[in-house]
């Protein structure tokens, strides 16, 4: 009887977290509160007549800096943005959220931090299923100093789906170039609405509220079942704001 009693405490219990992990949830962003940071400084601003949460590397997180160059030595052709030699993760992880389909939606800014390299851009996303190891998980990001840029080609590297951390931005450019990136009209240090959809191995960007999705993910590189956290997410180089998180799983 008392073995039959725990075993039924124990199934009410999995299935309240389960109800918990299942529940919509909002974060108004005003504070930290409900997120837990990774290399992540976070501080409550107002931002654009706002309040936001403003959110920059954390000076333990700085990359490590590479070694001088040997005299004579070529000089070595730098990549757009931050090299993934010295990546660092930078999530806000939404606390006690196990997310396998659904939409998040979030108002988010990014711009390039004062000092940033020529490559930086102002990348500022969302993760989502993220692993326990923080380093696994989707992601789709922006790069708003390309929204306007008189460069074609950058222009069309504005919005980015990834796969960390086999399916860098740098990987899925070389190996099928232009699947996993778009063009969308948006600016640095504004505020831009983001809406993800994300449906078994189908994953959907909307921005500022189009009808008709900026990108279009048929392949989720995690898989149809994957379940992980949602975070905010965003490149050393940026100083990003976020406001008014909205997550509400597939039920």
């Amino acid at each position: 009887m008392k073995a039959r009693l725990l075993r039924c405490l124990l199934l009410a219990g999995a299935t309240a977290s389960a109800a918990l992990f299942a529940q919509d949830r909002q974060l108004p962003l005003a504070t930290p509160a409900g997120l837990t940071l990774h290399h992540v400084a976070a501080a409550a601003v107002t931002f654009q007549g706002r309040s936001a949460l403003k959110l920059t590397a954390s000076p333990a997180a700085a990359p490590a800096q590479p070694a001088p160059a040997q005299p004579g030595a070529p000089k070595k052709k730098s990549a757009a943005g931050a090299g993934e030699a010295g990546r660092r993760d930078h999530l806000a992880l939404v606390d006690g959220l196990a997310f396998t389909d659904g939409t998040i939606e979030v108002d988010l800014a990014g711009e390039p931090a004062a000092g940033a390299a020529g490559g930086a851009r102002g990348f500022v996303g969302v993760a989502f299923r993220v692993q326990p190891d923080r380093k696994t998980y989707d992601c789709f990001y922006l790069r708003p100093t390309n929204g306007r840029s008189d460069d074609q080609e950058r222009r069309n590297h504005t919005a980015q789906y990834i796969s960390h951390p086999e399916h860098t931005w740098s990987a899925l450019r070389e190996k099928t170039p232009s699947r996993y990136e778009s063009y969308v009209d948006i600016v640095p240090a504004a505020w831009i609405h983001v809406k993800i959809v994300v449906a078994g191995d189908k994953a959907r960007l909307f921005v500022n509220h189009q009808e008709q999705p900026t990108l279009i993910i048929n392949d989720v590189k995690s898989g149809a079942g994957a379940k992980g956290g949602v975070a905010l997410w965003f490149e050393g180089s940026t100083i990003a704001h976020y406001a008014n998180l909205k997550i509400q799983p597939a039920r």
